[in-house]
């Protein structure tokens, strides 16, 4: 739904004719969208109409980048620390032998 919607607004008719979704849970994930902020709709007649919150969605954006940022680090470090544990889960570093 978020993808359609940074090309433009949206029914809910036009939102969840692609998704193998009943009407109902497509209007509960709208409900969802819209109390994070990054959907608004409008009524207009019988027709509710969605759209992206821009700001909303670059907030978002950057924090999933941070945290994405911040778990690459802390993965590679324990990749690093397992690489320097061998095969029998004995370091491998000599500066860590004590020799």
């Amino acid at each position: 739904m978020v993808e359609r919607l940074v090309r433009g607004p949206a029914s809910v008719s036009e939102l969840s004719r692609p998704l193998e979704m009943s009407l109902p849970a497509v209007l509960q994930h709208l409900q969802v969208l819209e109390a994070s902020g990054l959907v608004r709709s409008e009524k207009a007649g019988r027709v509710r109409t969605c759209r992206i919150e821009p700001d909303a969605l670059r907030a978002a954006e950057a924090w999933v980048t941070g945290q994405r940022t911040a778990w690459e680090t802390r993965l590679d470090r324990l990749g690093d620390y397992l690489a320097g544990q061998g095969a029998d889960g004995q370091n491998t570093d000599d500066s860590q032998r004590g020799s």
